[in-house]
């Protein structure tokens, strides 16, 4: 190797030591501890799937030690662990079986299986306390984007009487079809906002995935701003990979945090993460810190 070429590779491997210390350095201030006293913007929880191999009360037990009020994505056998340590379940989970990602709304075919579980499932929720409930459009199959909204608002409606009489929203996840749900129709934002247009009741909302739609989209911050109205919960995970939401990936947390408190939400916001590092508690603890906003906060 010439010389100069020894230099220039040098430099360029300090630049690059330097921007990862610059970043972590970041994260790290951002990371912050409950305060006495102070009330956090962010509502935080956790999803449970991603800690199923510890213990649903461990993971109550240490979450709201470190700030969590909720798990997220819980069946109705759950429901009794988590409100035993003051916790709530922040978006319900329960799928007829064979229903679900690839199997949802899209189809009218599966709308008579799905309304007559989610007319059980609304009033079970409401009487234990919780609002939120999730749902999938279900895989597209060659069907055009047009009709996939009209089939799914077709049978969204006829559950928006009992979601109303009971305080409950159902809230459709926005997945990527680009890397994990490939052909899943409720894959962009605007789709779903419009299909939110079509339902045409607050008790009818997205539930929008950062990970997801930074891998559809991008450009997170100016949608949340642009399409808040039509979104009911948040879910993070780090891009690529789904893991960490530290400067090992490509999204800053703490400015994503604040564009979401800056529209008034008031919902949940959970950790969706597959943690990587051996302590996954640890893990969890640090990234609830990374989006915690305390209400001095600028």
């Amino acid at each position: 190797m010439k010389r100069r070429d020894a230099i220039r590779t040098l430099a360029a491997g300090a630049s690059f030591s330097l921007l990862d210390f610059q970043l972590n350095r970041r994260f790290a201030q951002a990371t912050k501890k409950i305060l006495p006293g102070a009330a956090d913007k962010i509502n935080h929880a956790a999803c449970r799937w991603c800690y199923d191999g510890i213990p649903l009360e461990t993971l109550c037990e240490r979450g709201k030690a470190i700030g969590l009020q909720a798990i997220d994505l819980l069946e109705p056998k759950d429901w009794p662990v988590v409100q035993k340590y003051g916790l709530t379940c922040s978006m319900v989970f329960s799928q007829p079986k064979g229903y679900g990602i690839q199997k949802g709304f899209n189809r009218l075919e599966n709308h008579d299986t799905l309304v007559e579980h989610y007319l059980d499932l609304i009033p079970k929720a409401a009487n234990a306390g919780l609002n939120k409930v999730i749902c999938f459009s279900g895989n597209r199959g060659g069907l055009d984007d047009e009709l996939g909204i009209q089939i799914c608002a077709v049978g969204l409606k006829r559950l928006m009487p009992i979601a109303e009489k009971h305080g409950v929203t159902l809230c459709m996840e926005l997945l990527n079809s680009k890397v994990d749900h490939k052909d899943y129709q409720c894959d962009r934002t605007p789709w779903g906002a419009e299909l939110v247009q079509a339902v045409g009741s607050e008790h009818f909302k997205l539930l929008y995935d950062i990970y997801h739609m930074q891998i559809m989209e991008g450009d997170v911050i100016r949608t949340i701003r642009d399409y808040h109205a039509y979104i009911g919960h948040y879910h993070t995970g780090g891009v690529p990979g789904r893991h960490e939401i530290d400067a090992s990936q490509e999204l800053y947390y703490p400015a994503i945090m604040q564009a979401i408190a800056d529209t008034g939400f008031t919902g949940f916001v959970a950790q969706e993460f597959v943690p990587s590092k051996p302590d996954k508690l640890a893990a969890l603890e640090q990234c609830v810190g990374i989006c915690r906003l305390n209400k001095t906060d600028k």
